[in-house]
């Protein structure tokens, strides 16, 4: 087995590299010296990431074994169409959580 002081000593220096990967490209180019376009381009980062990350698990969620939940389905439905109406990436994830917790607790007092 593996003691829990090697685990946190990995995990803090995964996250140090990572921090160091990324400032390596990004934050040692002073943003005066990015072109327009790339710092466009960049601004759409985040927006790309996040559906990517939390895609699989709304169709594939590890609560339910990997298998299509119909109120994750919903949940995540509602924070589209509320992300889609408001632009807001707060008022969507609150709405979806808050739909969520609400259909789980619906489902597990029933």
């Amino acid at each position: 087995m593996i003691s829990d002081v090697t685990i946190w000593i990995v995990i803090i220096c995964l996250g140090i590299g990572t921090y160091l990967i990324r400032y390596s490209f990004l934050g040692l180019i002073r943003a005066e010296r990015m072109s327009p376009f790339v710092q466009q381009v960049l601004r759409f980062t985040p927006v790309a990431v996040l559906p990517g990350l939390v895609a699989p698990m709304v169709a594939w969620p590890p609560a339910t074994g990997g298998n299509p939940d119909p109120v994750r389905l919903a949940a995540a439905a509602v924070a589209l169409a509320v992300g889609i109406w408001t632009r807001s990436f707060m008022w969507a994830g609150v709405s979806g959580m808050a739909v969520l917790i609400a259909l789980l607790q619906i489902g597990a007092g029933g």
